[in-house]
């Protein structure tokens, strides 16, 4: 019996150890290559590398999601579905007034109530795109850290979850 348990516990801990060391792999490298020969993670990318990232890789991505959700309102995209008019004079910052605000609701209650389908392609679909993209972990709300909603959008009176 004392076998059984020593058993079932050697298993969960490996299976512990397996999540703990994927969880850790993160940021992911997304980027170009940087001078230590390694490809750069989003945070390590200049702004012109960043640039060339969201265009080559970032943008093509949402597009095509946008598109396949509705064709005719995203029949042209382009930076300005997710950044400001000031993407001009190079102002990228996220989260964006440009974007409506959430609710600041935990399960985005208020959302899913008034917009299902646009709130559940974005959770189920977009936000796992983009993290992918930019090389970052999906939001958990168990450590409220991650890429998601706020990531982009605003909260009722501001950033959330420290974006």
């Amino acid at each position: 019996m004392q076998l059984k348990y020593q058993k079932l516990f050697i298993c969960i801990s490996l299976l512990f150890l397996c999540v703990l060391i994927i969880w850790s792999c993160y940021p992911k490298r997304v980027g170009p290559i940087g001078p230590d020969r390694k490809q750069l993670t989003w945070e390590e990318m200049n702004i012109e590398q960043r640039k060339t990232h969201m265009a080559s890789f970032v943008l093509p991505r949402a597009a095509e999601l946008f598109r396949t959700w509705q064709p005719k309102r995203f029949n042209d995209v382009s930076c300005t579905l997710c950044h400001d008019i000031g993407t001009t004079a190079e102002n990228f910052h996220m989260p964006t007034s440009h974007l409506p605000r959430l609710s600041g609701d935990w399960t985005l209650s208020p959302e899913f109530e008034k917009y299902p389908d646009t709130t559940k392609l974005k959770l189920e679909r977009l936000i796992p795109l983009m993290s992918e993209a930019l090389g970052k972990k999906s939001f958990s709300i168990i450590t409220r850290r991650g890429f998601g909603c706020y990531s982009c959008h605003l909260g009722p009176s501001g950033p959330m979850f420290g974006h």
